[in-house]
């Protein structure tokens, strides 16, 4: 008999689209639902960007180098310059989205049967590249109490074994929006140099940043070794399906070693590097507008949330999601009710349960994370929506 591959029964499925059948079971029934489960920013992909590829002369498809077309990682050095990080463009290897590059750095940095310590709640899909990479993560936790702030390092300390080969961060966090501090920061890197450790530093939301400064991992000071910084244009632009990120760090071994696996997956997507390339030439004020937008999307999501009987959550300093804490037993349960039982005025909402986001069982169970992905009015509803809903369903449970 035909057997499925330990690593295909370990991997775990997406806590983000598992609730898919029954969100398009309820569009079936004629409900409106609001997306507020996905981090897919509902902002347009900006003009030059989707120009570029119309306006492109190709005459053959053809491969790009392994490591992404040489005009665009130069100009992602002029972008990084911006923001304060100084690379060549030679110690940046674009990737198949953040995803790829992601996968990347685990393979090349880490041997199956290390550990990666993580703060949770994390990307759940951070477990994915893990079992892919035969890596086991280790969770080390944070807490809705004071807004998902670093664990003491006291915690990480704890998790440290002789396996133990990294420390991921998403900085600002998916999915709780928590801007990490320079302090914060600084205590990473005194860890990573206490322990010799690997930080992979996910900044895909670095320009989403309300209060606060971003502190890149690649502005801290003797640890050009230790850092692996994962990027993407996907939340950036607007532009998810491009599959476009990049892997940069000033180690070349570590280059030398991610370069063999580009390789072997051949090049990125040349339209959409073509489109990432133009992106670097839009206005220095593009991101005033996007991020005036989200901070305005956050507030009211924030506010709205936090006036509803027993909901509890933090205002994020970054990115578009929130987690909150609702007053249910089982939020995967609420989630699947507000799909497949409830509605009101047609409408209804569909939530991420935040189980999905921990490593450690049991954990999450009355939270849920909400992208505010959404315009105004759209959140207005939707809040309208699991107000209601919340109402209803204290009613019923036990």
């Amino acid at each position: 008999m035909l057997t499925i591959s330990n690593r295909g029964n370990l991997m775990p499925p997406s806590p983000i689209r598992k609730l898919v059948p029954y969100a398009e079971a309820a569009k079936k029934r004629g409900i409106k639902v609001y997306h507020l489960n996905i981090g897919q920013p509902d902002i347009e992909t900006p003009k030059p960007i989707l120009d570029a590829v119309r306006n492109s002369d190709l005459k053959v498809l053809e491969y790009s180098h392994s490591a992404g077309n040489e005009s665009y990682r130069r100009k992602l050095v002029t972008y990084y310059k911006v923001v304060g990080i100084d690379v060549d463009y030679n110690q940046i290897i674009i990737t198949t989205g953040g995803s790829e590059a992601i996968l990347f750095g685990m393979m090349a940095c880490l041997d199956a049967g290390d550990e990666v310590i993580i703060p949770e709640p994390f990307y759940a899909n951070y477990n994915g590249f893990a079992v892919a990479a035969g890596v086991t993560v280790v969770p080390v936790t944070s807490v809705i109490e004071n807004g998902f702030g670093l664990p003491a390092i006291e915690e990480f300390e704890k998790k440290i074994t002789p396996k133990t080969k990294a420390i991921i961060i998403c900085n600002p966090n998916n999915p709780t929006g928590y801007l990490y501090t320079k302090e914060e920061m600084e205590a990473l890197r005194q860890i990573i140099l206490k322990y010799n450790l690997y930080l992979f530093s996910d900044e895909a939301y670095r320009e989403f940043c309300y209060e606060g400064t971003h502190i890149s991992a690649m502005h801290l000071k003797d640890v050009d070794e230790n850092v692996i910084l994962m990027d993407t244009i996907s939340k950036r632009y607007s532009a998810c399906g491009g599959r476009i990120g990049a892997l940069v760090t000033k180690n070349k071994l570590v280059l030398d070693a991610v370069m063999k696996f580009a390789q072997a997956r051949l090049s990125p997507p040349s339209f959409a590097q073509i489109a990432a390339e133009a992106a670097i030439d839009l206005p220095a004020d593009y991101f005033n507008t996007t991020k005036a937008e989200y901070k305005a999307r956050r507030d009211l999501i924030v506010k709205r949330l936090v006036a509803m009987d027993g909901v509890i959550c933090p205002t994020p300093g970054g990115a578009f999601y929130v987690i909150a804490q609702l007053p249910v037993n089982n939020a995967d349960a609420f989630c699947q009710w507000l799909l497949e039982k409830f509605e009101y005025q047609q409408q209804t909402v569909m939530l991420a349960p935040a189980s999905g986001f921990y490593g450690t069982a049991g954990l999450g169970k009355q939270e849920v994370r909400l992208a505010y992905v959404l315009n105004l009015n759209d959140i207005n509803a939707a809040m309208d929506c699991l107000e209601k809903a919340l109402l209803v369903y204290s009613k019923k449970q036990p």
